[in-house]
């Protein structure tokens, strides 16, 4: 009886060995890429669900990508664009709404960011030639935009432009919708650890695996991607880059990226390398990275420190880091070429 006792609870305490086993282990990952709206996407889940869960967010991320860009014919920007001078056009409920949160950004920002950036995004075709445009060429298209002079009906769900030759560009907010887009389907799914990166956008469902936070690296924005200047701990959070190495031409020894000011016409020169956004919502994030980036290091600044639960990592040209006060002593500095300084 004894033995048969010692049997049964060695046996108990081998199942119970096998359980922890099964629980410790990492669950079943999946990762998958393709190039969509311009950039190389990788998208990664951890659980049983993983795959459906990518797939079904690829081809959500298809629909939006031909729904908001510029050159799809089938897709609202296209249609809204090509209507310019003419009746508003009815869009779609995503379209509208991802055309009244650049809105408000422009709003926000005083046309700092501005949704009408069309016409100088064509002009200058940064990442298709390689060319600097004329001043009289750039006056003349930096008339036509004025995120003032855009249209929103969002009862009738209709948008326009009033004048032949503007145009409407979300390159600088769809991806951050697309990102959020992402993160629903995942959780639809049950996914409550995985990655979404979409190019410069970064979006970290939960927390890794092991239930520790993941480490989000920004950009080095001097050396190749992959070469990080400092890491980041997050957990169900976005962290959107925009920079100056993202697309760009030299010419006569200047460098000419993609982020382009409307005020003057050219890409912005304030000093600034990069510009991270941290937030809950993607669509912010990438919104603001560039609206922070073309507002410059000071306000910039400002207006990161005055909204809630967004935080914020300049470079400069000169390799400083500055972050917001949320940020300070949450930041690991990794490349010892830059200079850590504190915000206000």
């Amino acid at each position: 009886m004894k033995y048969k006792r010692l049997v049964s609870l060695w046996l108990i305490i081998v199942n119970l060995l096998l359980i922890v086993s099964a629980c410790s282990k990492e669950p079943e990952k999946t990762v998958k890429t393709e190039f969509l709206m311009d950039t190389l996407m990788e998208l990664t889940a951890y659980g049983p669900n993983g795959e459906k869960a990518i797939d079904a967010a690829m081809k959500r991320i298809k629909e939006i990508d031909v729904l908001m860009s510029v050159s799809s014919e089938t897709g609202d920007v296209y249609k809204i664009n090509k209507a310019a001078g003419q009746d508003p056009v009815k869009v779609s409920d995503e379209t509208m709404y991802v055309v009244q949160a650049a809105q408000h950004y422009s709003q926000l920002s005083e046309g700092a960011f501005d949704i009408t950036i069309g016409p100088l995004v064509s002009l200058w075709g940064i990442g298709k030639k390689e060319e600097v445009p004329s001043q009289a060429a750039i006056d003349s298209t930096k008339a036509l935009v004025d995120y003032r002079k855009l249209r929103i009906d969002a009862s009738a769900g209709t948008i326009g432009l009033p004048e032949r030759g503007m145009s409407v560009d979300l390159g600088a907010i769809a991806k951050g919708y697309a990102g959020d887009e992402a993160v629903r389907i995942f959780k639809e799914y049950g996914v409550k650890n995985g990655i979404i990166s979409l190019g410069g956008n970064v979006v970290v469902v939960g927390t890794r695996p092991d239930g520790k936070p993941w480490r989000v690296g920004i950009q080095n924005p001097f050396k190749p991607t992959g070469n990080y200047a400092a890491v980041v701990k997050e957990t169900d959070k976005t962290v959107v880059t925009s920079g100056t190495y993202e697309r760009y031409f030299i010419k006569d020894g200047k460098r000419y990226h993609h982020i382009l000011d409307p005020s003057t016409g050219y890409p912005a020169d304030n000093g600034l390398a990069s510009v991270s956004i941290i937030a809950g919502k993607s669509i912010d994030a990438d919104a603001l990275s560039t609206t922070v980036f073309l507002l410059g290091p000071e306000k910039g600044m400002e207006i990161v420190e005055d909204l809630p639960n967004i935080e914020c990592i300049m470079i400069t040209n000169d390799k400083r880091i500055t972050v917001s006060s949320g940020l300070q002593d949450k930041i690991n500095i990794t490349d010892k070429d830059f200079v850590y300084e504190e915000g206000r």
